[in-house]
């Protein structure tokens, strides 16, 4: 599911830099991996635990995010932007099988490289997740594994749990396999040259099958009633010594890829629920409550929402590229904070199964290069399709399982929402006194004089204090108070 994403472009300045650095210290978050972690890490890169099946011939492929613009001539040599994640979790074969499809999806094999109870067991036990900043990452894995040799490169051969899964016409899932393999990417594709060649109708398969079998799993998503959000990455750039928010749409070609990665989760959760022991990722439907404060957001940000319609309807109304509709979407990533991790075993199934925005059974399985949960969910499902028990080192984990990786959650949810007050106090610096246009779009249940305001434009949210805080309702803002890493954004009723 979607997390909540920011880039800072162009050269952030000393206080915005510091102002993230001192975050990172805030939190206690380590730096580097301890020397025996580096040390455990590179000898298992020299010698993983490869299986003997052999699934090379197969030509998979990887699909990454479009490439990042080229640096402005202004940027500094001093610093240089941070490189996206160069680790590959996933790659893909897509044919057709009869008069429908089969869909091969490779899992990078983390569990081949990690010993049980080992210096890196126990360090990816305590990051859980890698955490992403506008200025980098704090990878849950070594760079010798998590961007090398564990991750599915092109031309190199690597261990992957190997997932068949066969959809019938309308893409429905008819089979399900996924057993330990050798696999080999043939290439590594950029999204965006993928989308310019499918438009095109010059891609070919299997390529050319990503759009076919996208909108079959989409239209199986509108008809369960689930939700994808298509959340645009938040650009906030540098220019001239100030800043400017924008917003990157996904392609859709980025949406098609992600319907392989809900496919195989769904899958792994319908394994688990019937082999009886497993881990789900859980979602409760969203309270009313925060349901009534995204409607107030949409009020704010002049996006018609009748009540006739429903969260899952207006979602699909809505055009990523469009700025206001950008600022929602990002905003209805809170209707995801109540996920979390239920396990089960020995066939006593939980109360709930299903993750709400799948509308089905989900689990965690595709990102195990930065995703803890996702090394434990594989070897359940490898150990459900070979009818075996679970590796002891798995149960002996399980029940543990659920509120390590919600400590995780936390964490990288303190990161999210520290990093956005953070960058946007810095893009509202120099805007302390100006007046703007907004809505109360949340109040403070036990002090009335404090909220939340979204303002219109540029579009970010922040703190109001006052001593009315008309609730839904359209009002002026003065901005108080803005500096990165000392003051977040202030506002009060002008």
């Amino acid at each position: 599911m979607p997390r909540r994403k920011i880039r800072v472009t162009g050269a952030p300045e000393a206080p915005l830099r510091a102002a993230l650095a001192a975050l990172r210290a805030e939190l206690g978050l380590p730096q580097d991996f301890p020397p025996e972690v580096r040390a455990e890490a590179e000898r298992a890169a020299k010698a993983p635990a490869l299986p003997s099946y052999d699934a090379t011939d197969i030509p998979f492929f990887t699909l990454d995010p479009p490439a990042r613009r080229p640096p402005p001539p202004f940027r500094p040599a001093a610093w240089r932007p941070p490189l996206e994640p160069t680790g590959l979790d996933r790659a893909a074969h897509l044919s057709r099988q009869g008069t429908g499809y089969r869909v091969r999806y490779a899992i990078a094999d983390v569990a081949a490289f990690v010993v049980p109870g080992g210096a890196l067991d126990a360090e990816a036990n305590r990051r859980v997740n890698t955490l992403y900043f506008p200025d980098g990452r704090i990878p849950l894995h070594p760079t010798v594994l998590g961007e090398g040799a564990a991750s599915l490169l092109p031309d190199q051969v690597r261990p992957a749990a190997l997932w068949t899964i066969d959809l019938d016409a309308e893409g429905r899932t008819i089979a399900v396999d996924v057993c330990r393999a050798l696999v080999r990417s043939r290439a590594g594709l950029d999204c965006a040259r993928v989308q310019k060649e499918i438009d095109a109708r010059t891609a070919e398969e299997p390529v050319a099958l990503l759009k076919e079998i996208g909108e079959a799993r989409e239209r199986q998503e509108t008809e369960r009633g689930g939700i994808s959000l298509n959340v645009p990455e938040q650009e906030i750039t540098e220019q001239d010594h100030t800043y400017v928010l924008g917003y990157r749409a996904p392609l859709p070609a980025e949406g098609w890829n992600a319907q392989l990665s809900l496919l195989t989760g769904m899958a792994a959760a319908d394994l688990m629920l019937a082999y009886g022991t497993g881990v789900l990722r859980t979602l409760p439907a969203a309270p009313d409550g925060a349901v009534s404060r995204l409607r107030r957001t949409a009020t704010a940000l002049h996006i018609d929402w009748p009540h006739h319609v429903s969260y899952a309807a207006l979602i699909r109304t809505l055009d990523p590229h469009d700025a206001h509709h950008a600022a929602f979407l990002q905003e209805c990533t809170t209707l995801l904070r109540g996920a979390g991790y239920t396990v089960f075993r020995d066939g006593v199934l939980p109360a709930i199964t299903s993750h709400a925005a799948v509308a089905a059974p989900y689990a965690h399985c595709t990102a195990p290069l930065r995703r803890l949960a996702d090394r434990y969910a594989t070897e359940l499902c490898l150990a459900a399709v070979a009818g075996q028990a679970p590796p002891d080192w798995v149960l002996a984990a399980l029940d543990a399982l659920p509120r390590r990786m919600a400590d995780g959650s936390r964490i990288a949810g303190t990161v999210e929402r520290e990093c956005v007050d953070i960058v946007e106090a810095a893009l509202l610096r120099d805007r302390v006194g100006d007046v703007f246009a907004g809505c109360v779009v949340d109040v403070d249940e036990h002090r009335p004089t404090v909220g939340t305001v979204q303002v219109d434009a540029p579009a970010v949210t922040g703190r109001i204090e006052g001593d009315r805080l008309p609730l839904g309702e359209h009002l002026r803002v003065r901005l108080v108070q803005a500096d990165p890493g000392t003051a977040k954004i202030l506002f009060t009723a002008a």
